[in-house]
């Protein structure tokens, strides 16, 4: 028998879910925009087993893959579990044999070098094929019309390293990804391996080289010269792994450091940049002006995950977990390490931040992120007791002049992660749909919304109602009819 009943945090909607689904013909509020041929693609987590430990971080969480398939005005929906080797492992045992994020020592000794990855963070669709990622690990090969798990993909083994971001950025000038892995070498390893892979699916670049310390390297931002590292506070060590800790804990007296990588330089050309305590989680776009690399993201001030906690034994420090959308400029003729920095709005957001991915590389204009907007209705009597977990609102934000268009979903809703589709393939860049799954609290159901970039303060032009609680999201992605091989 699966017990939760000793995880006080798994209660009412975010309680697992324990199912896969199909839907037939899904319910729509409005009317599905003609444009919209393709599938939204939604990856995160779900306990299919109780976590050993209360401690555990939600990224342990085993990986499921949602997709909403969208063709000619109709919408139909398939989950699935990402079936990796530790999913059939517990599956098998009937309980959960792996312990504590990315930390071997705390399995079942019958699981030891099992792969223990559980594919929960991001899909993606490359060289005609579907894959999710976790990066702890090589991509998973998944069928993009049963999302039946294939497996480990390594490239045609030109992929050495034995991790794969997150966040791979595909440059929409030359159709290649620019991808890497750390802790490439292993576990606590030092080494970072950056790649360029061709639109065929086929490795043209490897790059190895070492970061300031070992730390979680999450997203790159990405230019038409040069690739932009982020390392920040995140810390782990080989005696924090045997003590039985979670992988990562927050060091606040890490500096910021962010490399600056020639897309055809070697190591020796990478240029460290040094800042204050920064967590660079992700990042929105960046771009190369003369001997000025601009990057955009949603930057926190600190620590923004309570689940890492301090390492010096302070309490995580909610007020420093807030992310705003910041500038910094890295000046690759100045004579010091130091980077400057511009707090473009003022207003916190969610960091799962998204651009017209046309631009990325780029100069461009818009941004868009969930937010909370605290002036908005929320109804506690209906909804619960959640005000302070609520995204209300999507936002357009006008990096040139200042301007926020918003999209506010209703008082008994939050918001998961925003994602940006265009109008069309000549289309204006931010001209299109917004998309992201809303939770409702009230209905304890999950609904996929639509809503045009032109008129988000009208809200939405479709919503997509599934009659059950989806499982959470990390990220979510559009992927076009001709992107993948769909029936």
């Amino acid at each position: 028998m699966v017990d939760f009943s000793n995880q006080p945090t798994m209660k009412g909607f975010f309680a697992p879910t324990r199912f896969e689904a199909d839907v037939y013909d899904c319910e729509v509020i409005g009317k599905i925009p003609s444009e919209l041929n393709g599938a939204f693609v939604r990856l995160g987590g779900d306990w299919f087993y109780p976590p050993t430990s209360q401690e555990d971080s939600p990224f342990n969480m085993d990986g499921y893959l949602g997709m909403f398939r969208f063709k000619h005005g109709i919408v139909n929906y398939k989950g699935r579990w990402v079936k990796t080797p530790r999913f059939n492992a517990d599956r098998k045992a009937h309980k959960q044999l792996f312990g504590v994020y990315r930390n071997p020592f705390t399995d079942d000794p019958s699981v030891h070098g099992l792969d223990r990855s559980v594919q929960n963070t991001t899909p993606l669709a490359f060289a005609g094929k579907l894959f999710t990622l976790k990066e702890d690990s090589l991509p998973y090969e998944i069928d993009c019309n049963t999302l039946k798990t294939i497996g480990p993909w390594d490239f045609h083994g030109k992929y050495k390293s034995l991790t794969f971001t997150a966040h791979p950025k595909v440059d929409p000038v030359t159709g290649e990804m620019i991808c890497y892995g750390y802790e490439a070498t292993g576990l606590e390893s030092n080494d970072v391996f950056l790649y360029t892979i061709n639109k065929e699916g086929v490795v043209t670049r490897e790059l190895r080289f070492k970061v300031p310390y070992v730390s979680m390297v999450h997203d790159i931002g990405l230019t038409q010269k040069h690739v932009i590292i982020p390392v920040f506070g995140f810390v782990t060590s080989m005696e924090r792994l045997k003590e039985g800790k979670v992988h990562w804990g927050w060091d606040s007296t890490k500096p910021a450091y962010v490399g600056v990588v020639p897309r055809e330089g070697e190591a020796k050309d990478i240029r460290w940049f040094k800042g204050p305590e920064r967590a660079t989680v992700h990042t929105l776009n960046a771009r190369t002006e003369g001997e000025k690399v601009i990057l955009e993201a949603p930057i926190f001030d600190s620590n923004p995950f309570p689940f890492f906690p301090p390492i010096d034994g302070s309490p995580w420090d909610p007020q420093k977990a807030r992310a705003y959308i910041r500038r910094n400029t890295f000046n690759l003729n100045s004579k010091d390490d130091g980077f400057t920095e511009e707090k473009l709005f003022q207003m916190n957001v969610s960091d799962l931040g998204r651009v017209d991915d046309r631009y990325l590389s780029l100069p461009y204009r818009y941004a868009f992120t969930a937010y909370s907007d605290p002036k908005r209705p929320f109804n506690q009597a209906r909804a619960g007791n959640l005000q302070g977990r609520v995204s209300n609102c999507y936002g357009r934000f006008d990096l040139a002049t200042g301007e926020v268009s918003s999209y506010f979903v209703g008082d008994t809703h939050s918001l998961q992660e925003v994602c940006f589709i265009p109008r069309g393939k000549n289309a204006p860049e931010g001209d299109g749909f917004i998309m992201g799954v809303a939770s409702n609290y009230a209905e304890m159901r999950s609904e996929l919304i639509i809503a045009d970039t032109q008129h988000l303060e009208d809200g939405d032009v479709a919503r997509v109602i599934l009659p059950f609680r989806a499982t959470s999201q990390v990220h979510g992605r559009w992927m076009a009819e001709d992107q993948l091989p769909f029936a």
